[in-house]
């Protein structure tokens, strides 16, 4: 119990490490961890049912001098149940930590291309408007490329201070 507490403690360490190998490694040392115990939980609960079986009065299975041993050996046992539920709810309560850290590290990368594709979406917006056969403002005059050029830098300009200004890029 001691040796998955201490493997518990050292994962939380790394929880918040970045990149995707330590986020690899941090959920399958999270599922190993799980799956040891539970093994290690069916043991302990099976324990106490045979000991508390083999102390139950009218058995006549244990002497009363042996009775303080077996009531101690089921006192570790109950202890070492009511470990395997704290060690549990610690590794639950990593996996969800690590599974909303992973999500958030997700959100930011949407801000950014979110970010980009507003910044981008300006020009191409523009010259998909000035690139048509139609007659616009300052068809065929240089005038026209000067506004829509300068529409252009101003808008994205004014668009990447923004999101600059708001941590999304």
């Amino acid at each position: 119990m001691q040796q998955l507490d201490d493997s518990v403690e050292e994962l939380e360490g790394l929880l918040f490490e970045e990149g995707r190998h330590q986020i690899r490694t941090v959920h399958r040392r999270l599922y190993a961890l799980r799956k040891s115990l539970v093994r290690l939980r069916r043991v302990a609960l099976s324990m106490r049912e045979v000991v508390s079986a083999l102390m139950r009065p009218g058995t006549h299975l244990v002497t009363e001098d042996l009775v303080p041993y077996y009531q101690d050996v089921y006192d570790h046992v109950l202890r070492a149940t009511e470990q395997t539920e704290s060690v549990r709810d610690m590794l639950d309560s990593a996996m969800e930590t690590s599974l909303s850290a992973q999500s958030n590290r997700m959100n930011l990368i949407m801000k950014k291309v979110t970010s980009w594709a507003a910044i981008i979406a300006v020009p191409t917006a523009i010259t998909g408007f000035y690139g048509q056969n139609l007659p616009y403002p300052g068809f065929a005059h240089q005038s026209g490329f000067i506004v829509s050029t300068g529409a252009i830098v101003i808008i994205s300009a004014l668009l990447y201070v923004t999101f600059k200004g708001k941590d999304w890029l």
